[in-house]
């Protein structure tokens, strides 16, 4: 079974006050976007989509919302003012890691945002930790669910894409870190993974429409098996951006080997800020309302990458964490800046 998250949304609400007479109840709406914001959105090339990992956080008031908004009532109602921003062009659905979620909840989430939105969806922890863990964290034993496609395919993959259909961007299986037992045995783990994934349902052939994409913990994997393996079964490799994990640089030359000579979408999920753990970035960075430790190598490599996908014609979706920096709508804005200038810069070099 997926492991308890604890979250706001997984908790009753509690009763609605009564409406004061002669007071309308006042819906989420979204903040008036600076001229210099919107012309970093027009700037970015069209197949680019950046986003963020959720949407419900109160700190954005200003620079996503217009008003200052609990993070319940957000959670419910915000991401229709979250897709009316220029710039958020997609986001990452993180509930979907904890339990499944049902048709209509995909359904209501897609009626949320425009058609030309993607999102980035995660596979329920259920079918990609191979341990039980308890509240805070610490394996409790054995997933038996762990890799099992037709559970997978059942609580995720179909009713994700009869609800949210072209806009589930991706479907993203972030595989928490692995038991040492199993990494002892690279070659066997990676061919279950490819049984795993072989073993779901096929996507339409869509270039801009859904596609399964895996997100790894352990460095030890990222080998050229790992990535053959992926490529054999048209499986994106979403690099991560996380303390566990190599930069962004040496990620982009596993994607290289995988794409060879023909590039295919670039998929990115910058979740830490190097160095920090979760609930350290979490204390230090909150409210989220701005940027607080810039990472200019990390956004530098992002440009360039996004660049080279994007003038190649690729879809290219990138998703941040608040914990990356201090505050994810900033630092897609600081991020969309530097993607125009590495584009503009490539297109004058081959001129």
């Amino acid at each position: 079974p997926a492991p308890s998250s604890g979250l706001l949304w997984d908790e009753p609400s509690p009763p609605a006050a009564a409406p004061k007479k002669g007071r309308r109840k006042r819906g989420v709406l979204p903040a008036p976007i600076p001229a210099d914001v919107a012309a970093a959105a027009a700037g970015l090339p069209p197949n680019v989509r950046l986003g963020t990992s959720s949407w419900y956080f109160p700190g954005w008031n200003g620079i996503v919302f217009d008003g200052d908004f609990a993070q319940t009532k957000l959670s419910r109602e915000g991401l229709q003012a979250y897709g009316a921003h220029p710039l958020l062009r997609s986001v990452s659905l993180d509930r979907s890691f904890y339990g499944p979620l049902s048709v209509a909840d995909y359904l209501r989430y897609a009626q949320q945002v425009p058609d030309d939105f993607r999102f980035v969806v995660k596979a329920p922890a259920a079918v990609t930790d191979a341990v039980i863990r308890g509240r805070r964290g610490e394996p409790s034993g054995p997933n038996p669910t762990f890799l099992d496609a037709p559970l997978a395919t059942r609580e995720f993959v179909q009713p994700c894409l009869d609800g949210l259909g072209r806009k589930a961007g991706v479907l993203v299986f972030q595989f928490s870190p692995l038991p040492d037992q199993l990494l002892a045995s690279p070659a066997a783990l990676i061919d279950r993974l490819a049984a795993f994934f072989a073993a779901l349902p096929p996507l339409p052939p869509d270039a801009d429409g859904p596609r399964y994409a895996i997100e790894i913990r352990d460095a030890s994997l990222l080998t050229p098996r790992f990535i053959r393996a992926l490529a054999a079964l048209g499986v994106r490799y979403c690099v991560g951006l996380h303390a566990r994990m190599p930069d962004p640089l040496r990620q982009a030359a596993a994607l290289a080997l995988l794409d060879g000579d023909a590039p295919g979408p670039l998929i990115v999920r910058w979740s830490l800020h190097g160095g920090f753990k979760y609930e350290q970035a979490k204390a230090k960075y909150e409210p989220f309302d701005k940027l607080v430790d810039e990472d200019p190598a990390t956004r530098s490599a992002l440009a360039e990458l996004a660049a080279r996908y994007a003038l190649a014609g690729q879809p290219v979706i990138i998703t941040i964490n608040n914990k990356a920096e201090g505050s994810a709508p900033l630092s897609c804005i600081a991020l969309a800046r530097e993607i125009a200038a590495a584009c503009a810069q490539w297109r004058n070099e081959a001129a």
